[in-house]
Formats: C-alpha cells, sequence, structure tokens
C-alpha cells in the first residue's frame, strides 16, 4: 500500500501461476480472480491490470491464447477493473495473471494484524481446490469435483469485500485471503501478526464436493511444503481426522476470504454477507496467545 498526500491510498499487488484447468478460458477467469483477491482482502477496489504471460514459441495453438486473455478480460470486466496493458514473454511452460492496482480508504485498511482474543472467525468459500486439482491432472477427479473447484475459482471475492465494508469500522479486525499457504498457512500468518492463538473446529470448515475423499491419494508438493513449515506451530487435537487436516494444509488457488470479526458485529457482518450472496461458515475463534499460534480440534 502507498499512501498519497490527501485521503488515499494505493493498493499494489500481483500474481501469475501455470494451468489449473485444462480449459483456456476457464484458466483465465480463475488466474484473474485470483489476482484480484489480494486488493479485496485488503479492503480495496480494484481498478486497473496489467497482464503478465509466457506462453511457448511452437505447439500451442494461437486460439489457446486468445482464450486465455478472453477469459481473464471477461473476469476483470465483471469486477470493473480496465485493462491497460501488459507484456508477453516466451517460455516453456505457460504462466499468466495479472498485476493489479487498486485504491483503499487508509481509515479501513484490513490486514492480517488486527485480530483480537474473542473474535470469531469467517471463511467465504469452501476449500479442497489443491486436491482437486492434482487429481484432475491425473484424470482421478469427479466432473462434479472438477465443476465445484471451477465455480469456487472463478468467483471473485468482490461482493465479500464490498459486504464487510458495509458494516461499521472496526467489525472487521483482521482479514487475509485463503490461497498458497493453505488455510492452517495463512491463519498461523494471522495469529503471528496479531499476536494470539487461533483455533480452527475443523468440523466446521467447508469443504468442496469430493475434496475429501481425494484428499490421500492426491497430495501436492505445495500441501507437503505447508505441513512441513506451518506445522510445527499448530497443535492438533486426537480426534481430527487425518484426512480432513490434509485439507487444512491444502493450497487453494483464488481461495475465500478469512475474516477475523469482532464478536459484537458478527451477526452484522453475517446478514450483510447473506444479503450479497455470499457463502461463508463460522470455522472458530480467537485465543490469547498460547505455546502455539494454531489450535485445531
Amino acid at each position: 500500500m502507498y499512501r498519497w498526500e490527501g485521503t488515499g491510498a494505493l493498493v499494489q499487488t500481483v500474481d501469475f501461476f501455470t494451468p489449473i484447468v485444462d480449459d483456456p478460458y476457464l484458466y483465465g477467469q480463475i488466474a484473474a480472480a485470483n489476482a484480484l483477491s489480494d486488493v479485496y482482502a485488503m479492503g480495496g477496489r480494484p481498478l486497473t491490470a496489467l497482464a503478465i504471460a509466457g506462453f511457448p514459441r511452437s505447439g500451442l495453438e494461437p486460439g489457446v491464447i486468445k482464450a486465455v486473455f478472453r477469459g481473464g478480460f471477461d473476469k476483470l470486466r465483471e469486477a470493473g477493473v480496465a485493462l491497460l496493458g501488459g507484456h508477453t514473454v516466451q517460455d516453456a511452460e505457460i504462466k499468466f495473471g495479472y498485476a493489479i492496482t487498486g485504491v483503499v480508504d487508509p481509515a479501513r485498511v484490513l490486514s492480517n494484524a488486527g485480530a483480537r482474543p474473542g473474535d470469531v472467525l469467517l471463511l467465504t468459500k469452501p476449500i479442497g481446490t489443491g486436491v482437486i486439482a492434482t487429481a484432475l491432472k491425473f484424470d482421478r477427479a469427479p466432473a462434479s469435483a472438477v465443476d465445484a473447484a471451477v465455480r469456487s475459482m472463478t468467483t471473485l471475492n468482490r461482493a465479500a469485500a464490498e459486504a464487510m465494508r458495509t458494516v461499521a469500522p472496526g467489525v472487521v479486525r483482521a482479514c487475509t485471503d485463503v490461497t498458497g499457504f493453505g488455510l492452517i498457512g495463512h491463519a498461523t500468518e494471522v495469529a503471528s501478526a496479531s499476536r494470539v492463538t487461533l483455533r480452527i473446529e475443523s468440523g466446521r470448515v467447508p469443504l468442496l464436493e469430493g475434496a475429501r475423499e481425494l484428499a490421500r491419494g492426491n497430495r501436492s508438493g505445495g500441501m507437503g511444503s505447508n505441513q512441513e513449515h506451518f506445522g510445527q506451530w499448530v497443535r492438533v487435537g486426537g480426534a481430527v481426522d487425518p484426512d480432513l487436516l490434509l485439507l487444512l494444509y491444502d493450497p487453494q488457488t483464488s481461495g475465500g476470504l478469512l475474516v477475523a470479526a469482532d464478536p459484537a458485529g458478527a451477526d452484522a457482518l453475517g446478514r450483510a454477507l447473506l444479503e450479497a450472496g455470499v457463502f461463508f461458515a463460522s470455522i472458530g475463534r480467537v485465543e490469547p496467545a498460547s505455546d502455539v499460534l494454531m489450535a485445531v480440534d
């Protein structure tokens, strides 16, 4: 974030990745939704985008490249974001995404550092995109699971961000989008920055259709890395299902928002989200700092 003279502030973010689905148009849409998410998580409003792309010199039909850009453009247009240009290079591996510029009210900037003991934890999308995408690569993902993951990944966090701006200042204490570090990873970062402990009730965490069944046999490298890195700060209750625990480490693409809300205003926030048509689940609470950053029951 960069604050200029006056009342406004600039938000700048960038994100791009390799294909996560087979359909090039959907890949472009997911890449755009994912890139926009950081701005929404900060309470900002995205305004402009610059495309970033790498495509192989040969072996890829021009229509495929066109479909990727068209998918991204249509999702940006849905978000009310202007595409100003971009840069493309030759690359053996396909890559696509955007640098996003937005604005935010400095008085209502959301960060991952404001959670307080007693706060309620809300999550605005189910998890499981990582294991479903991994299963898809090996033709092990049912069509229904793929469809559910695509619907989630192409859904903007715009409505959730706008709903949060309608409640009184201070109701939303902390916010982060759940992406590559998985739910536990991003929650651990909130706990560390806020100097608290987050308690997740695993049975209340919403899962994408088919994710639980695919978890054990479709672990991605990112899941293992997340578990290795963040697991040292996590205490897991003995009754937690091992497959469900894996999903809590599952790296997400274009995931939802994890919100720590003042309990006095959590109901108002929930109503605002429902009125905006945003799915959400209450998945835990914030506790005073302890010997761990995360507790999973």
